[in-house]
């Protein structure tokens, strides 16, 4: 039977820096069991942290080169997901960027998969499968 997850930025990040946790992301990425979504905001996050951390260079790499080898579906927004995403900011103090990762989530009635412990404060809202 398939599974399904969202992938948060901070578990992409992980997996591509090898820090805490990318071992458990290679897992989920090399699972033919599991088809992986990720919000395409949460890409532009990724984008925007290695090119302010190696260069934007390294940010064009991911998106020609990394990303396209990668098995995930990345999910565009609708306005309704927008302010979707609106609603999770309005009642927690998380960036606009991880709310996209939890309103996807929960729209896909999926885990996130994310080491961030910013999501703590969803509580029982978002199931989450924790990378470390």
């Amino acid at each position: 039977m398939r599974t399904k997850s969202v992938l948060g930025a901070y578990a992409l990040l992980a997996y591509l820096k090898k820090e805490s946790g990318w071992s458990r992301v290679r897992g989920i990425l090399a699972s033919k069991e599991t088809d992986v979504l990720m919000n395409s905001v949460n890409v532009g996050e990724v984008y925007y942290i290695l090119a302010r951390e190696r260069g934007l260079r390294a940010g064009e790499h991911f998106l020609s080169v990394i990303l396209p080898g990668l098995p995930i579906a990345v999910t565009e927004n609708t306005l309704e997901e927008v302010i979707e995403a609106a609603r999770v900011k309005a009642n927690a103090s998380l960036s606009f960027a991880d709310c996209f990762a939890a309103a996807t989530a929960v729209r896909e009635g999926v885990p996130l998969v994310t080491g961030d412990p910013e999501f703590r404060k969803l509580g029982k809202t978002l199931k989450i499968d924790w990378i470390g």
